[in-house]
């Protein structure tokens, strides 16, 4: 795949970048490795400062980066803005936390007198230049996510990003460039998948976080198995979406548009699977539906528009071939499902009832504004449709019966259980999956400490 900005509003080529060369690649490793030496030194209270003047200028240059984002990937300008916002939050909420996450832990005293020491203690130590492979649909904070703890614990970073946001890239770097962290702390490499693995391999390389694909993810967690090197991984999810009798219906329906249809669906953590108990299973498709089919599909840098193109050709066509596959099989389509004439890659919000355990989208994963709706009898098979699925990173439970809670709790096979509430990643919360969604997290403290060398300090007397 080229470097290259491509509109996915009309399909034009933009910009095209050169991929860096070898030598480029060998000055930037080195440079991250001599800055590491340096950076990991400073005080908390320094690289807070330069956090928060990243967060300054991020929310600052928003308009500009929303636009920027929009343009190469294709999400409504108002979504772009908005993620800005949030990677600017992020940064505060680490710069802010960081010193107190990281903080020495100290021992229960009878246990220190136990072990023979006079003192022990346990400390966080940064491990050293992290690579980052990371996906397009959400360019910022993907990033920053990884970024802002990374740089707060005193490790630096290289990012490869998805070859078709090389601007937004590129913008990263720059941005801590212009917030004053040393030379070398932030790096873009602009580069193809192919040239990850050597990377990886390379000794001055510690650590890879990736979020993306499974075949991507098994690479990534091949080659850094080979080598002993800590992996985080944030995978695929085709969430489960449940709605249980005792739901406010129409708020569940409400936001379950918003759910599946935000960033045109292309997200790892969108509710995907819509499993309803048959007692108010009507009710609730016929207002999801309704409410899928009002949404506003356009023009991204238009501000009324709800759902824009998808990033690529390919995904459209992935999408087809789902749909495609599922109405064959006797999947019924409540609304879309058709492929728009015209320039652009778009693809309508879609509701296909109907879905069988045979069909390819009960076992894929749909990104793309698709949705599919399950009937469940009772708790019980709403729990056996929810996990019935390879991935497991996020689910979300609709009910004002607290034995439901416990229940759904206790034995949905997910990172995370959302109530009467649609999943969103916040810096104060562990993020992260199961099964073929992952493991470790990003966020809160969890996710600061992943790429910390855990250290115990045991003195004698």
């Amino acid at each position: 795949m080229p470097i290259a900005t491509v509109n996915p509003a009309n399909g034009e080529t933009l910009r095209t970048y050169e991929a860096m060369g070898e030598e480029e690649i060998e000055r930037r490793l080195q440079l991250a490795e001599t800055t590491f030496r340096t950076y990991r030194t400073t005080a908390f209270d320094e690289r807070s400062r330069l956090m928060h003047r990243a967060a300054d200028l991020l929310e600052a240059d928003r308009e500009e980066i929303g636009k920027v984002i929009t343009t190469e990937m294709g999400k409504p300008v108002k979504q772009a803005r908005a993620e800005a916002a949030k990677c600017a939050k992020a940064m505060r909420w680490y710069a802010d936390h960081a010193a107190e996450l990281l903080a020495d832990e100290e021992p229960a005293e009878s246990d220190v007198k136990d072990s023979g020491a006079s003192r022990a203690l346990v400390r966080y130590r940064p491990l050293g230049p992290v690579l980052a492979v990371m996906p397009w649909n959400f360019p910022l904070w993907q990033v920053v996510r990884f970024a802002a703890p990374a740089l707060m614990a005193g490790n630096v970073g290289l990012l490869k990003h998805a070859s078709n946001v090389p601007q937004t890239a590129l913008y990263l770097e720059d941005l801590f460039h212009r917030a004053g962290f040393p030379e070398g702390c932030f790096q873009t490499l602009l580069i193809g998948s192919a040239a990850v693995d050597d990377i990886l391999r390379d000794e001055r390389v510690r650590a890879a976080t990736l979020t993306g694909s499974e075949p991507a993810g098994r690479a990534v967690a091949s080659t850094a198995g080979e080598m002993i090197k800590k992996t985080v991984l944030e995978l695929g999810g085709s969430d489960p979406f449940v709605v249980m009798p005792s739901a406010d219906v129409d708020r569940a329906a409400e936001v379950a548009v918003t759910a599946r249809t935000q960033n045109a669906g292309q997200s790892c953590i969108a509710a995907k699977r819509f499993i309803v108990h048959t007692d108010v299973y009507d009710a609730f498709v016929a207002r999801f539906t309704e409410g899928m089919k009002a949404l506003k599909v356009g023009d991204p840098m238009d501000e009324e528009t709800e759902v824009g193109p998808l990033s690529s050709e390919q995904g459209v066509e992935d999408l087809v071939e789902l749909v495609d596959d599922a109405v064959r099989g006797g999947a019924e389509v409540l609304c879309g499902g058709e492929r728009p004439d015209g320039p652009g890659w778009y693809y309508p919000p879609t509701v296909l009832a109907g879905v069988t355990r045979d069909m390819r989208i009960h076992r894929e994963e749909a990104f793309g504004p698709v949705a599919t709706l399950y009937r469940a009898a009772d708790l019980d098979e709403a729990v056996l449709i929810a996990n019935d699925t390879d991935f497991g990173l996020s689910s979300n439970v609709w009910t004002h019966d607290d034995a439901d809670v416990d229940r759904f709790v206790r034995d949905l096979e997910a990172g995370g259980v959302y109530v009467n509430g649609m999943t969103a990643s916040h810096p104060a919360f562990p993020f992260g999956g199961v099964k073929r969604s992952g493991y470790g997290r990003e966020l809160s403290g969890h996710g600061i400490r992943e790429f910390c060398n855990i250290t115990t300090v045991w003195q004698g007397a």
